[in-house]
Order: C-alpha cells, then sequence, then structure tokens
C-alpha cells in the first residue's frame, strides 16, 4: 500500500512522509502485538467517534483503494473475505475469515491437491443496505476483482497478483482499451469472463491460480477483493459520485464524503452483526475532519477537545514524541510495521540535468551523499526509525542485512565526476503540510549541498501528493520531480517478498497507475530474479533469490531506504479499546468506544 499497504498495498505516514500500508508497543513499552490501550471497563455503545486528519482517502472505491488511510476508512463500511482483527497479542497480522465461512484449507476442501484452485464460501446474511436490502454474492465478489483492472483508475497492487490469477492479464489488457465512460466499462465487464475468478453458485466463488501460493489467503485480505454490487457500475470507478452512493455491506454506511474536507458515516441497518466476527461498531456515528493541522489534531486529543477523539490520516508530530514517550503517556501507541517508510524516491527517467539520474553511477552517488543518521533523527530518532538499509524489512522472507551505501560524500563527488555531473540542480516533490515531510526534504537539502547538488523544493498538499503527481507517469517523464518521499507496507506478513518486489522494482509492469514503481525504474535483470523468485519451488529457494533481487536493486540504486519504521498513533482520554491493527496504521475505529459522558 503506497501507503498499503500494504498496503498494504501502496499503502502514507503523515508525521512522516506518508501513511502506507502495511505489532505493537504501547507508550509504556509493553510487548508488540497490537496492543489496546485504555480499554478497561465494559463496553459502552452509542455516540459519535470524531476522528481529526489533514488529508482524505486516495478513492472512496474499495477495487482500487492502495493506501492505508483508504483501507482505515473502507473499515467501516467494506467487508472482505479475510481479514485481520482487531485482536491483541500478534493475532492482528493473520487472517480471519470476514465475509468468508471459514480459512480455506486442503482438508476442508477449500484447497486442491495441486494448490490452484481456491473454493470459498460467503456466509449467508451478509448484505447490502440496497432496497430491499439483499445477500452478498459470489457474482459480487468477481464483478469487485474484475473491476481492479478498470481503465480509468486500475488498483494500484495488481503486480501482486497479475499473473497469479488465471486470464487476468489478458483480461486487464483488453479493459485498458475500454473508452473511459461508465456504459463502456460495464459493458466490459459483464460481457468478459475472468477465468481465473468464477461464481460458482451464489455464494461460491472459485478461484483459479497459474501456480500454488501459499500466500494466496493472506493476499485476498486485500480490499481490492471486496465484493462490488451492481450499483456501483453506474459510476466511474474510484469517482467521487461512487463515493457517495456505493452500497454498504459492513456496519457502517457513508452519508457525506466531500473530498479533501469531511466525512459522514452513520449505521448501517442492513448489517448484522452475528455474520461479523471482526467488527463490533460501538458508536453510532462516526465524523473525519480533514481540514485540522497535524499540530492542531495533537493538541486537541491532549486536551480534551468535544469533537476529537482518534486521528484520520496524521500521527503525532516528530517533535513531540520523545516527550510523550518520557512520560509514558497512556494515551499513545508505538506499533511495529512491516515497511519501508519512508524512503527516498529517484526519478530515472528525469529529462532533467540531460537526463542524469538514469545514470545508475549518479543514482549511487545520491546514495552516499545523502545521511541516513540526520533523517532519522529528525524523523523522531532512531528508537521510532530503526535504519534499513536495502529492500526487506527483517520480518519479511527474503531479508539479508547489506549496507551497500554507508554515508561517504568523498565516494559521492568521485562518482558524480566520473559520470560527468560534478554539479547537478533536482527538484524535490514534498509534503508540505507534514513535519517529518518537511524535515526530510531540509535535511536532504542540506547533505547534497555537500556534495555539489543543489535541491529546489516541490511542495504539495497531502491530497494531491499520490493521486495528481507519484501515480501519473508523464509528471515524471515531464520532469516535474527528481526525487521525492514515499513510504511502503508488506500488503500481508511473512512470505511477502512479492508485495515489495513486483509493485516497486518490477518494471514496465510496476509503473503508475497499476503499480507504485513511481521512479520508473526498469532494469532486465531485476526482472529476472523477481520471476525466479515467484516461481521457486520452496521458500527457502525463494528467500535466496529474493536476496539477490534485494541486492540488484541496490546494486543500481533504484531508490534509498530509510527505515522499517514503528508507527506512533495517539488517541483521546475518552476512547477505550484502542486496538492497532498494523494493517490499517492505526486504531481500528469499528471497535472502540467512547466513555459515557463523553460521546462526542
Amino acid at each position: 500500500m503506497a501507503s498499503s499497504g500494504r498496503r498494504l498495498a501502496a499503502v502514507a505516514l503523515i508525521a512522516v512522509a506518508g501513511l502506507t500500508l502495511a505489532a505493537c508497543n504501547t507508550g509504556q513499552e509493553t510487548p508488540p502485538g497490537g496492543l489496546s490501550t485504555n480499554s478497561a471497563g465494559t463496553p459502552v455503545t452509542g455516540g459519535t467517534l470524531n476522528m481529526l486528519g489533514k488529508g482524505d482517502v486516495d478513492y472512496m472505491d474499495p477495487n482500487v483503494s492502495y493506501y492505508s488511510v483508504g483501507y482505515l476508512n473502507l473499515r467501516l463500511w467494506s467487508r472482505q473475505l479475510f481479514t485481520y482483527p482487531a485482536e491483541p497479542g500478534g493475532k492482528n497480522t493473520s487472517p480471519v475469515a470476514d465475509l468468508a465461512t471459514e480459512i480455506p484449507t486442503a482438508a476442508n476442501g477449500g484447497i486442491s491437491a495441486d494448490g490452484k484452485t481456491y473454493t470459498i464460501k460467503i456466509k449467508p446474511g451478509a448484505k447490502w443496505n440496497t432496497s430491499p436490502a439483499r445477500q452478498v454474492t459470489a457474482a459480487d465478489l468477481v464483478r469487485g476483482v474484475k473491476r481492479t483492472a478498470n481503465p480509468v483508475q486500475p488498483f494500484g497492487g495488481s503486480p501482486d497478483f497479475a499473473a497469479l490469477l488465471v486470464g487476468y492479464q489478458a483480461f486487464a489488457e483488453g479493459f485498458a482499451k475500454v473508452p473511459k465512460t461508465a456504459a463502456a466499462i460495464q459493458a466490459y465487464l459483464e460481457k468478459t469472463p475472468l477465468p481465473g475468478v468464477v461464481a460458482k453458485d451464489e455464494t461460491t466463488v472459485e478461484f483459479k491460480l497459474t501456480q500454488p501460493a501459499t500466500y494466496f489467503v493472506d493476499m485476498l485480505t486485500l480490499p481490492a477483493f471486496s465484493p462490488a454490487p451492481v450499483e456501483v457500475l453506474k459510476y466511474l470507478p474510484g469517482s467521487t459520485e461512487l463515493g457517495n452512493n456505493s452500497p454498504s455491506d459492513g456496519p457502517y454506511k457513508v452519508d457525506s464524503w466531500v473530498p479533501t474536507k469531511s466525512i459522514t458515516y452513520s449505521r448501517n441497518p442492513a448489517w448484522d452483526p452475528a455474520t461479523d466476527p471482526v467488527r463490533k461498531a460501538y458508536v453510532d456515528k462516526v465524523v473525519v475532519n480533514e481540514t485540522v493541522s497535524q499540530d492542531s489534531v495533537q493538541q486537541q486529543l491532549q486536551t480534551g477537545t468535544p469533537s476529537a477523539d482518534m486521528e484520520f490520516d496524521v500521527a503525532p508530530p516528530p517533535s513531540q514524541l520523545p516527550a510523550l514517550q518520557a512520560k509514558k503517556d497512556p494515551n499513545l501507541t508505538i506499533g511495529d510495521t512491516a515497511g519501508s517508510n519512508p524512503y527516498v524516491i529517484y526519478n530515472t527517467v528525469s529529462p532533467n540535468n540531460n537526463k542524469a539520474l538514469a545514470n545508475p553511477k549518479v543514482r549511487q552517488a545520491l546514495s552516499y551523499a545523502i545521511n541516513r543518521d540526520h533523517i532519522l533523527q529528525v524523523l523522531g530518532g532512531k528508537t521510532l526509525n530503526p535504519p534499513l538499509t536495502h529492500v526487506l524489512p527483517d520480518v519479511i522472507v527474503g531479508s539479508k542485512q547489506i549496507d551497500p551505501y554507508p554515508y561517504d560524500p568523498d565516494k559521492a563527488k568521485q562518482l558524480l565526476a566520473e559520470a560527468g555531473f560534478p554539479n547537478l540542480t533536482l527538484k524535490f516533490l514534498y509534503r508540505n503540510a507534514a513535519e517529518g515531510s518537511s524535515k526530510a526534504f531540509q535535511t536532504i537539502q542540506q547533505d547534497l549541498s555537500k556534495v555539489g547538488i543543489t535541491v529546489t523544493g516541490v511542495p504539495s498538499p497531502n491530497a494531491d501528493f499520490y493521486v495528481k503527481y507519484l501515480q501519473v507517469p508523464t509528471v515524471a517523464q515531464r520532469g516535474v520531480w527528481d526525487l521525492s518521499l514515499a513510504g511502503w507496507g508488506a500488503d500481508w506478513y511473512g512470505n511477502a517478498a512479492l508485495s515489495f518486489f513486483n509493485p516497486l522494482f518490477s518494471g514496465k509492469p510496476s509503473f503508475p497507475p497499476v503499480g507504485s514503481n513511481f521512479g520508473l525504474y526498469d532494469d532486465p535483470e531485476t526482472n529476472t530474479l523477481i520471476k525466479q523468485a515467484i516461481a521457486a519451488p520452496t521458500t527457502d529457494q525463494a528467500a535466496e533469490l529474493w536476496a539477490k533481487a534485494d541486492a540488484r536493486v541496490m546494486d543500481q540504486a533504484a531508490f534509498y531506504p530509510l527505515t522499517n519504521n514503528k508507527q506512533a498513533n495517539y488517541h483521546a482520554e475518552q476512547v477505550k479499546n484502542a486496538v492497532y491493527v498494523p494493517s490499517l496504521q492505526n486504531y481500528d475505529p469499528t471497535n472502540v468506544w467512547l466513555a459515557k459522558g463523553k460521546q462526542g
């Protein structure tokens, strides 16, 4: 998640660079595992949960959203076959059945003997809030998966599964040629089969894979695999109109979405809690204010402002975290992630400086010239930002410790001279409303000035950063930016190297908007290693190949990693049962309750 990420997929921590898609220590350094804070007492129902932020979702559309803030929003009104529960003790990274009746296994008949067919049943009683309410069906699920390939705004994490689902690549290639109108999209979607996803009866869906994939259930936790009711076909994918008119199968429904301003949710009368083991839905209403600065959000949460309960897309400002930790503030949670957030992107196709950034030697020079320690310090220090010197965080299969670019300005100058670019002027895209993003830009600007590189800023509002800049390849190709920051988290956990390499480094198939390879890196040797790792018959063999792919990406200086960050979150005192869920990079809003007398 660009952060997604993982969002998860693509998956962006606003305090740093942007919440990603991506367990958990509280401010009292309690053990990892997504622990709840301030949860003592009997649950209280009712009230309005007020969430504050500075930015917006990427898309109010389950099949295309690929951003942890988008996932946080979807948790309230959209359900998936499987999801991650808000449970402490490490359970929040193990999938559980949501719309599905059970986790498929070979023993229960859900997985074929060859590991390439998954048969999954949808729970009876899970309904859309249509008029009248109706059952969520296997046909809805097929429609949802097909929508990920739509030509208007395809799902950014589709490189995860494009080659895995039988027939998906051909289906997507045909879809890309369809006119970008609701009628044309509906016609193609209804007339064109997707062999890898088939409705066997009203509530049974069958997935056919090109090869066994032990991580497939984990992959199906992605909101992209959400069912889509036929009503959504009236609207363009990802549009504001769709976001304000989508039927809900979760505990809440969207009453109003004014992009970059506000979102209001209320209870969904068609939701049956007996069918939903994940969401308790204690509060009656959720209101999101997207117009509050990062500093103001923190101040309001700490001082008991009645209309302030939880963060939406912001985190505590990095400069305030040491004091919050020192006093062991019980409303602060420091959660583990499986991510790389932030990292520095190199625009490999920028025409600026006579295409200097196309030269790996220039990118290597930049990597030697950037002082990782300086950046981590302004982001809150190494306790919150453990250094990451290569692609894969250590919790991901295939991670191998290497540090190819220790800080060495003399080496940087030497490489720049050898490449014929002793003096460069680079444009740095950053989010000026985020303290961490602004400080990281300033720090990199200072570091690079020491080797003769001038860096100028390209400030962006949070809401525009991905959708108007990074996700639009022509912006990179025009040289609007040369360097930027992004964040990434695993789309699932453990055996998840695929969810880093396929969306970020696999050449043209990973270019935006279908991927998150924002710097348009394309290296044949890297692409071959990725394909070999995906096809490896054992996890051990895959791990070796992923490590080789990691080393190749670093050798080519495709990007500059900084940290496998920890996620800081803060909530107001009246918020109880605040359980951190790594895939949301926040507390689960469907499981918190508000103390009596302080219900918004």
